[in-house]
């Protein structure tokens, strides 16, 4: 299989008029690489979504839009359901974005001063947030986790200044697929640490650790992310959240654009919300598929550790040739996501867990291509 031809066309050259015209922090950004610039068909195990499909059970039939008019532009009705299925105190609570993505967005124009503040993350962890950071001028303070994707909170804390204005804590992880136990963040949150301490839980219906969304009453400086991408199902509508005090979404919502959701995104949202029993029925299938994925890797003789997991994904290292064999499976149809270039990901390949079939089909390839590189 082909990569994907869009990626392939040639990037023009950056010598025009915006080549004179661009901030220099924009002219050194390097953009965020998401699983579509690689490969965008056959079976798709690389980007962490629901291969069961949406949770929301749609009749386009009987969808009465009124697209002619604009949608509300803070999804009032769309909070307060997402606030009763969370348990949020108040939708005030909550701000409603184009995908989790907007949020961290906005997270850094409203409290990051360019060329002057810093946030705090922990590698491995999410690419976006070093995105954001360059595309707004913000320093980035890295703290890395330890070996086992454990925080180092002594040395989280020793690294802030007067100017670090946000710590990114990503539970459960990517690529580590780790959950963060909530004790963890209350340490965080009952330090002397001024800033928000942002926890980006993309994955938290795959965990049985629970959502810091429990501590926003008590912990006003405790911003939590979701998003409806990944056990919902619904990757295609970016739709996303961030919960947190009331003075904090007042202000995300003063700064985004006026009607940032459309509104076919918040109808499927709203009827997805309203179908948790499909959610739970798939969600339940993946982490049963996922126990069968874990037992058959540690199986494998050329694997050398299967970490362990909180969310839909799973890294494995293997003993050699991690990339080659990444790479051959993609080109014979079978798509995951090599990891070892990233910090303690030697030789580690992130897999999606999908359906029977293709969980199947993923093991079978791989160990067959396994032995073709030895």
């Amino acid at each position: 299989m082909a990569p994907n031809a869009d990626h392939a066309m040639k990037k023009p050259k950056l010598e025009g008029i915006a080549h004179k015209l661009a901030r220099s922090n924009i002219l050194a950004l390097h953009p965020y690489r998401c699983a579509r610039d690689d490969y965008s068909s056959g079976v798709l195990l690389d980007a962490n979504e629901n291969a069961l499909g949406p949770a929301a059970k749609l009749d386009v039939a009987q969808i009465k839009l009124e697209l002619e008019r604009y949608p509300c532009p803070y999804q009032v009705p769309l909070k307060t359901l997402y606030a009763e299925y969370r348990g949020v105190s108040s939708p005030n609570k909550i701000f409603v974005g184009v995908g989790s993505d907007e949020a961290i967005d906005l997270l850094f124009r409203i409290f990051c001063k360019p060329g002057q503040d810093n946030v705090i993350t922990t590698p491995p962890t999410y690419g976006m947030y070093k995105v954001c950071a360059a595309v707004n001028d913000v320093e980035v303070v890295t703290v890395p986790l330890t070996s086992e994707f454990d925080l180092r909170i002594p040395e989280m804390l020793a690294a802030v200044t007067e100017h670090t204005k946000l710590m990114f804590i990503c539970s459960p992880g990517n690529p580590t697929a780790k959950a963060i136990p909530l004790e963890d963040v209350i340490k965080v949150a009952n330090s002397d640490y001024k800033g928000l301490i942002i926890v980006d839980e993309a994955y938290i219906d795959f965990s049985s650790k629970g959502s810091a969304a429990q501590l926003l009453d008590d912990y006003p400086n405790i911003v939590v992310l979701q998003t409806l991408s990944k056990a919902f199902g619904l990757a295609g509508i970016r739709l996303g959240f961030a919960l947190g005090n009331e003075d904090v979404i007042q202000l995300m919502n003063n700064v985004k654009a006026p009607y940032n959701v459309n509104s076919m995104t918040s109808e499927v949202a709203r009827n997805a919300i309203n179908n948790i029993e499909s959610l739970n029925e798939k969600v339940n299938e993946l982490l049963v598929q996922r126990d069968i994925v874990m037992s058959k890797l540690e199986q494998l003789d050329y694997v050398v550790k299967v970490h362990p997991s909180d969310s839909n994904f799973v890294l494995f290292q293997v003993k050699e040739k991690a990339f080659e064999l990444y790479k051959t499976m993609a080109d014979r149809g079978v798509v995951t996501r090599f990891r070892g270039n990233e910090m303690h990901c030697n030789e580690c390949i992130r897999v999606t867990i999908g359906s029977e079939e293709e969980n199947s089909t993923f093991l079978e390839l791989m160990t067959k291509i396994w032995e073709e590189l030895k």
